[in-house]
């Protein structure tokens, strides 16, 4: 049976650093440092009370070890599990284990990536090809031949259209345009993204996420540090990881992720439902990552995403306020979104997203994905109201 950890630790600080292309001179471990300062000062503590530290940075094989060095940092307990762009959802599963059982006090998660400023290097220290690979010969273009893959399946199993797709990334838009950080905040509609280019069919470019730089930072404590610190705690109420494959050749049911498993046990966890959730956080790296989830997390049947999606629903003023930052589609995506919809989820418990606000927002969903489709892990947050 999995620890109860509901209510046995708290996140009192988040922040992100600098979005979207932050030029040439800056890296992801700079991107990173930033926003670890300033999530500590949103949650009025110092570097020297870290004693727990959780990152993963692609293409850093040793990223608690770097982090650790750049920052100063000299923690007794680390993490730097890597199962893709799910790892900070995870990160703050594991860091409340840590917390709950003494092995450290106060965990930073800290993220930082460029993938935007890489692109215009010089040279790019790429890593070498996973082998063996059994999919290269018929020479994907990954990861979104995978995620088309899945779209196709949903499509022609249950008749979700492209335009029920598009409503995605249109309510993704209008959520941005409510985020002054976001990335992309310009008008969309479905007739732009069913014009956009074909990038893997059925997907379109505006079906798939953003390129951004971008880092972020979660600070988790007790929950007598938290109450101490200079914003209202947000207590992890209940979590739940699963992984059922690594490519895509394997997965199982193209309709079904590991999303239907660890969201199952963040409820039993948090004793709550789908019904009992204000506002949801999913990772949205291409348009059928919302459909597939919200059917995953309970919010709709299988199959019947498509249509939940549509009329506005998820978008601002709907029924369902999901993924209110922008998301991957509009706010930021610098390769690994799952701290930030840990970040945004913890801001609409607090009450602090302004426009975008979910007004008497209690408890929160965030979940990533890593992968294609491959690692799901869901969290439920809460303020001190659901205790």
């Amino acid at each position: 049976m999995a620890p109860d950890l509901r209510g046995k630790a708290a996140i009192a600080g988040v922040a992100e650093s600098d979005l979207g292309e932050v030029g040439p001179g800056r890296y992801a471990i700079d991107l990173a440092a930033q926003a670890a300062a300033r999530a500590l000062d949103d949650a009025g503590l110092a570097k020297n009370d870290v004693d727990g530290l959780f990152t993963a940075i692609a293409g850093r094989g040793m990223a608690p070890l770097d982090v650790g060095e750049y920052l100063g940092i000299r923690p007794r307990y680390s993490d730097g599990t890597m199962v893709g762009g799910s790892a900070f959802v995870s990160f703050l599963h594991h860091a409340a284990l840590a917390i709950a059982s003494g092995a450290c006090e106060v965990a930073l998660l800290v993220y930082g990536s460029t993938p935007r400023a890489d692109s215009g290097r010089a040279r790019l220290g790429m890593g070498p090809p996973e082998l063996p690979s059994y999919e290269a010969a018929f020479r994907p273009r990954q990861p979104i031949t995978g995620y088309a893959l899945a779209t196709s399946r949903h499509m022609h199993q249950y008749g979700t259209t492209r335009e029920q797709l598009a409503e995605v990334a249109v309510a993704a838009r209008k959520w941005a345009q409510l985020n002054p950080v976001a990335f992309e905040r310009g008008p969309l509609t479905v007739e732009d993204v069913l014009n956009s280019r074909v990038i893997s069919s059925p997907l379109s470019k505006l079906d798939c996420c953003l390129v951004t730089d971008g880092g972020g930072a979660v600070v988790v404590t007790t929950p007598e540090r938290a109450r101490a610190a200079r914003k209202p705690p947000v207590y992890l109420l209940g979590a739940g990881e699963a992984h059922w494959h690594r490519t895509i050749s394997e997965m199982p049911d193209l309709t079904v992720t590991a999303a239907t498993e660890s969201s199952a046990r963040a409820y039993a966890m948090a004793g709550l439902g789908p019904s009992d959730v204000d506002v949801v956080q999913v990772y949205d790296a291409f348009t059928v990552n919302t459909v597939l989830f919200l059917e995953d997390l309970g919010f709709c049947a299988k199959g019947e995403g498509g249509a939940f999606v549509s009329g506005g629903r998820i978008a601002p003023g709907g029924e369902l306020p999901v993924n209110t930052s922008g998301g991957g589609l509009s706010y930021c995506h610098p390769g690994m979104f799952g701290i930030f919809t840990i970040i945004e989820a913890v801001r609409q418990l607090r009450g602090e997203c302004g426009e975008r606000q979910r007004d008497g927002a209690e408890v929160a969903l965030a979940h990533g994905n890593g992968g294609q489709l491959s690692s799901q892990v869901t969290a439920l947050l809460g303020t001190e109201a659901t205790l």
